[in-house]
């Protein structure tokens, strides 16, 4: 049995910037972490010749070919595992949560699949495997942000390049910042985004009348990674709200009424800035709030649901390799 274990991440800035659209024309750019919350992929040699994964829903057929769960079904056809395997996947996270899942869930699968035919592959080949899986195969509207978070782990700012290459540079701060970025970040559950990708959908067909915007945004992630490296993390906060300010444009549905007035309560209880994680219109709202002002915030949004995390070093991992 082999047990991979692949992070969720949390993006500061420059999302939107990640997709093709985008970087053709100019190069993209995020910052984002990694966090300690997971996606846990299990691959186990079965009797029969037949196949059997197990997640929201547990399907057995008789080859990856017959499989309805699109990103498994492709990552067992690029690994060459087609047949005689058991997969099984336990996540942290709820789906359309917008931590990353679905990268998370097809970086984890690709690790455990290789590993269990005693191959390693590097962050980047995973990361890589995986845009091409999501993006080429599957024809999801998103980017590459989240498959190479998940694959390198750890707080980085990650470039895309328009020949389709993607530099990931870890984010160069003191210990005892990292340490107060990360208490300074609160996060709370709006609730399953509704929808298949729809805000994603729309944003990808506005990018074109959204290059502005979205080049702002881009510059924004270099902007955050240098308040990171100068410890300036009250400018973090800013740049956070700043974000968000561009990112309610790109698409409807980004934003509405209730996170409006979930956001507006942050600020006045403290929150410097925040920002909605993923596509938008649920999940997670993300804050930052200095520890002074945390109690204040808690007690504002006490009719939400606070979700604790902390930065994770490191990406896609095996865990466990058994007989």
């Amino acid at each position: 049995m082999i047990i991979s274990r692949t992070p969720f991440r949390i993006s500061f800035a420059g999302g939107g910037s990640d997709l093709k659209e985008y970087y053709r024309h100019s190069p993209g750019a995020v910052t984002s972490t990694a966090i300690n919350k997971y996606m846990y992929v299990t691959v186990n040699k079965r009797f029969e010749k037949t196949v059997r994964v197990s997640y929201s829903k547990t399907e057995i057929v008789e080859n990856a070919d017959q499989l309805n769960h699109e990103l498994i079904r492709a990552a067992m056809k690029k690994t060459g595992v087609t047949s005689g395997v058991e997969i099984t996947t336990i996540a942290d996270v709820p789906a359309k949560s917008g931590l990353g899942s679905s990268s998370s869930l097809t970086v984890g699968v690709l690790n455990a699949l290789y590993a269990f035919q005693g191959k390693h592959r590097s962050p980047e080949q995973l990361a890589r495997e995986a845009c091409e899986i999501e993006i080429d195969i599957v024809k999801e509207p998103i980017g590459k942000q989240d498959q190479y978070a998940a694959a390198y782990g750890g707080l980085n700012y990650i470039r895309f390049n328009s020949d389709e290459t993607v530099d990931v540079q870890p984010v160069s701060c003191t210990k005892d910042v990292k340490e107060e970025l990360s208490d300074s970040l609160l996060m709370f559950y709006l609730g399953a985004r509704e929808g298949e990708r729809s805000i994603l959908k729309e944003q990808s067909k506005k990018t074109h009348v959204n290059l502005d915007t979205i080049g702002r945004m881009a510059a924004l992630a270099g902007e955050t990674r240098k308040a990171i490296e100068s410890g300036d993390l009250s400018g973090f906060g800013r740049l956070l709200h700043e974000g968000w300010e561009f990112k309610k444009k790109l698409a409807s549905g980004i934003s509405n009424p209730r996170i409006d007035d979930i956001y507006g309560r942050a600020q006045k209880a403290g929150a410097l800035g925040g920002k909605v994680l993923g596509e938008g219109g649920g999940g997670f709202v993300l804050l930052y709030c200095e520890k002074s002002n945390q109690q204040k915030l808690r007690e504002s949004l006490a009719d939400l649901s606070e979700f604790e995390f902390a930065f994770e070093p490191f990406g896609s991992r095996i865990i466990y390799v058994g007989d």
